[in-house]
Parts: C-alpha cells; structure tokens; sequence
C-alpha cells in the first residue's frame, strides 16, 4: 500500500537527524543556522544611553543652566557638580554624572554659555534616555539555538561581541539526472529523440538558492547497471546528501532501486499516493546518508523537491520546519482519481489582505514551462472529489 504525503513526510523527518555544528566567522554567518544560544556579554544598553541632541540637566533645578561643557557619543562621561550646571550632549552619548534628563535644543533659548528653558518645556527625570540595562541584563538569552540568522540576529550577535558562531554544517549534495535520452545543455549535435538536461539544472538551483547546502554538483547517470552502481557508490561515499532524479519507476530501464539496493541502501519509501510525484523513492545509507529518488518526469521532480527534500534538508540544519501556509482556492477543481493532488498555483493577495490561489495545471508532468510563472502548489486531498472555489488548502513556495 502506498504510502500518504503525510506519512511520506513523517518517515523522511524521523530518519534524518540534525547535522553537526561547526564554527563561522560572523561576517559570513547570515543565512546560517544557529546552534549555541547568543547571550547579553553585559547589559544593553551598558550605560544610560542619551537619545536625544540637546542638553543634559539635572530636573526641578531651575529654568536657567550654565553650560559647562560638551559631550559627544563615544566620551568619558562629564560631571554636573551643581544643579544649576548643564552639558550639551549628543545622542547616543552615555548620560554625564549627576544628570537624570535631556532636554532638546529646540526646547531652549542660549546666550553665551546660558541656557533657558522655553515656557512649554516640560522636563522630567529620565526624559529622553535609554536606561541601562533595559533591554536586556547581562546573562540573558538573545537568540535561540536553532534560529536562521537574519540581518537582525547578526546585529545582536555583533552587539555581544560574538566575532564567532556555532552553526549548523551545511550538507553537500550530489544531484544525479538519469537516462540515454539525456544530453548537456550545449551539445551541438541534438537528434530528435534527445533532450537537454534541465532537471538536475533545477534541482540544483533550488538547493542553493535556499541557502541550506554548503555546495551541489551534478552527475549524469547513463541506463547501465554496472555503470549506475559504480557512480553511485562513488556519490555515496563523497556527499552528505544525494538526490537521484529519473530511473526509479517500473519500467525495463528503470535500474535505481535494483543499484540502490545493491550498494546496501536502506528503502523507507517507493512510492506515494499523490499526483504528481507517485514514484518517489527515498531510503539511508549504511552510513545514514539520505538518498532522495525523485520520478524523471520535470513537474514531478521539482514538486517531490519542495514537498519531501527540503523539509528534510530543514530538520537536518537544525530548523524546525514550517507549517504550509493556508491558502483559498480562487476557482473550483475537480480531481478524479484516488490520489492527493500537487497542483501548481498562481498566489494574489486581495484587497482586505487575504490570498487566494489560482489553479495552473500544467499540460503534463512533463511540462516545466508551465511552472513558469506560478508560485508554489497546493496539496488537495484524494478524489474522486469537487473541491469549490474558496476551499483552503496547504500551500507550499517554490525555492
């Protein structure tokens, strides 16, 4: 019996396991996967930090101030040693000894070295300044373990003077297109019967746009056992992850399970009841290593990409995946068969903010310029069955 895209899902995620960490230098760790939580090296702000341009006074002391000095950011901090004294302060400066406040230039008149307060101004202790310690006390946890780094986990990173990261390793992958038929992008003598490789071109593009692999090299599997096998053993060995597309269905020349087998590679999967996509095939090395074998077919192996590797590829860097988004059918579809339906679809977001997705049914599996222009697909669930417009399904993004 064959297996559901939910229990599909299920068993990859149970069987591959979170890869081990290593270290980045932070000026290259965006996109990166956390694996040691960032921590508050001292409080933030570590001083009472001035956010505003004007002058530094002690509040209640009067409406006249005798400006002793001035004080950048980046300055030993100076002193008020009366109430009748003030310091002209720029922001960011830390808060001079005996000041509690700010108040703006445009809140005062000057003369000379005097300052007076205008009849509007209001001032009041810790008026325009960031407290020390207020967003976070030394010890305490920035960023999870587990977080992709964004531009804003690298700030905060910066900030605690983490020059280093502990990171998830990013895997390496072997991309491997099967078939005679198959011939290299620019081969001058094209016959009939022969198409150029686009599958592999794809799959690997996926994978590095995703950020999630350290590298992807591509391999072209002929349809000899011997030769499969001996390639195969070779990927096996080198790669942490191997994705095999072509080669994996029924047929007289469909020698990947047969060689997988051979090489002592374990099956979890052959097989899925969905369309496209029926075929798939995944299993584990003697070494643990996952082979993904997605169906020849470019819509098939594109769609199994998204739906199967890349949530595997998600929990193998230490992420937790996330749940497919919600979306409403924008018309109806009809789906005849016993199968779920991976349909490809056009995502607008109306105007009171809600999306909808319009169905772009390819001409066959085999039609990868009807992806052109689509946005990811929905999961229908198996018919026969009449799913009307405004039906919510679960979406999933192209990489």
């Amino acid at each position: 019996m064959l297996n559901t895209p939910a229990e599909a899902d299920r068993l990859i995620r149970e069987s591959v396991h979170a890869l081990p960490a290593e270290d980045c230098p932070l000026a290259q760790a965006h996109g990166r996967v956390l694996r040691a939580p960032l921590k508050a090296d001292r409080d933030l702000p570590p001083f009472d930090r001035v956010t505003m341009d004007g002058y530094a006074l002690r509040a209640g002391a009067g409406r006249k101030f005798c400006v002793t000095g001035t004080q950048a950011a980046g300055m030993i901090p100076l002193s008020i040693k009366t109430p009748d004294e003030c310091i002209e302060i720029m922001t960011g400066a830390a808060l001079p000894v005996g000041a509690d406040c700010v108040i703006p230039y445009e809140d005062v008149s000057r003369g000379g070295v005097t300052i007076t307060l205008s009849d509007t101004a209001h001032i009041a202790p810790g008026a325009s300044i960031h407290r020390r310690g207020s967003d976070a006390i030394a010890g305490r946890e920035l960023v999870a373990t587990g977080t992709r780094l964004t531009g804003r986990e690298i700030a905060v990173a910066a900030s605690v003077g983490a020059a280093t990261l502990s990171v998830a390793m990013r895997p390496s992958v072997a991309v491997l297109a099967t078939g005679d038929e198959l011939v290299e992008v620019d081969y001058a003598e094209l016959a009939p019967h022969q198409i150029r490789k686009s599958n592999d071109y794809a799959l690997r593009a996926a994978l590095l746009s995703s950020g999630l692999i350290s590298r992807a090299e591509r391999f072209h599997l002929r349809d000899l056992p011997r030769e499969i096998e001996e390639t195969l053993q070779h990927v096996i060995a080198s790669f942490d992850i191997v994705i095999l597309t072509g080669g994996v269905s029924k047929g007289k020349f469909d020698h990947i399970p047969a060689a997988l087998a051979k090489l002592g590679v374990a099956k979890k999967i052959h097989g899925i009841a969905q369309r496209p996509g029926k075929p798939f095939w995944f299993g584990l090395t003697p070494r643990h290593t996952p082979v993904f074998a997605l169906p020849g077919n470019p819509v098939s192996a594109y769609t199994c990409l998204h739906r199967y590797v890349f949530p595997a590829l998600t929990r193998m860097s230490g992420l937790t995946p996330a749940a497919p988004d919600p979306v409403a059918l924008a018309t109806p579809v009809t789906i005849s068969q016993p199968l779920a339906f991976l349909l490809p679809v056009i995502i607008t977001t109306t105007p009171d903010g809600h999306r909808t997705a319009t169905p772009a049914a390819t001409n066959t599996s085999g039609d990868f310029t009807g992806l052109l222009g689509t946005h990811g697909f929905v999961e229908l669930p198996p018919g026969p069955a009449d799913f009307p417009a405004g039906t919510v399904a679960k979406f999933w993004p192209w990489h």
